[in-house]
């Protein structure tokens, strides 16, 4: 399928490697022109130069961390009209409720509610004068099925959700999309930390956290990051402008609840 989106352009935050990755090479693949960020140049730089070797498209690099509003504006002056952004960063550890003060959750609330919301807000205006816009924002599937031990996680990228389900419905109209991925047990460097610290708590084999971590899965499987950044492709496609404010799971089939 032709997803329409050739010659456009994109701002991947967080996307040197993992899912934001994965999602910057789908899009890469249907023509667009994608900016990549990070935190660690050398592997951004990485990143970005075998995407270029990879696809025939234009992709740049903004070094940063996108918590950082002068990242942020780099980034978003990279392309002088964006029409893609996917906004992702690295979630807080897991942990326990007793043990977490109020500056951890500050971080969490600035990493992961109000840097892709202050990002949402620098783009939005200009995709609605183009009346073309594509926002997906990579969450977690502890939105809707939140556990304690997540909760600085949880908690922030809620509040994302809710954000955007409002702002939604104001640029629907304009041809602007925004949606939410959900993803859980992805095979990345995250679950990998995951699968570490059942290592370290349980004292098993990381073959054997591996196959613990697949058990709770209905697929059986770990997801593989290509997986989300390919729904991420067609929530950005032309082909996706009826879908706009939906948080869509990514996880195998496992989530219980029916919304």
């Amino acid at each position: 399928m032709d997803l329409g989106i050739q010659g456009r352009h994109a701002i991947v935050a967080a996307s040197s490697a993992g899912l934001g990755l994965a999602c910057a090479r789908s899009l890469a693949h249907e023509g667009v022109h994608v900016t990549l960020n990070g935190r660690h140049a050398a592997r951004l730089e990485a990143a970005a130069a075998s995407l270029r070797a990879e696809v025939g498209v234009e992709v740049r690099a903004v070094a940063g961390d996108v918590g950082d509003p002068t990242t942020r504006a780099a980034l978003v002056a990279a392309w002088d009209e964006p029409d893609i952004l996917v906004t992702n960063n690295g979630g807080p550890p897991p942990g326990r409720f007793a043990d977490w003060d109020r500056a951890d959750w500050i971080e969490a609330v600035d990493a992961n509610l109000l840097a892709p919301l202050l990002l949402i807000r620098d783009v939005l205006d200009g995709m609605v004068e183009r009346r073309f816009g594509r926002i997906v924002n990579i969450t977690s599937a502890m939105v809707k099925a939140p556990v304690s031990p997540m909760g600085l996680s949880s908690a922030a990228r809620a509040g994302l959700t809710s954000v955007s389900k409002g702002l939604s419905r104001d640029v629907a109209s304009a041809n602007v999309t925004i949606n939410n991925l959900l993803p859980e047990r992805i095979d990345t460097g995250r679950q990998r930390q995951m699968a570490e610290l059942a290592v370290a708590f349980k004292g098993i084999t990381l073959e054997e956290a591996y196959a613990d971590i697949a058990a709770t899965i209905a697929a059986g499987r770990l997801g593989r990051p290509e997986e989300v950044g390919d729904a991420c492709a067609f929530l950005c496609s032309a082909q996706a402008g009826f879908i706009s404010g939906q948080s869509i799971q990514v996880d195998g089939g496992s989530y219980g609840g029916l919304w």
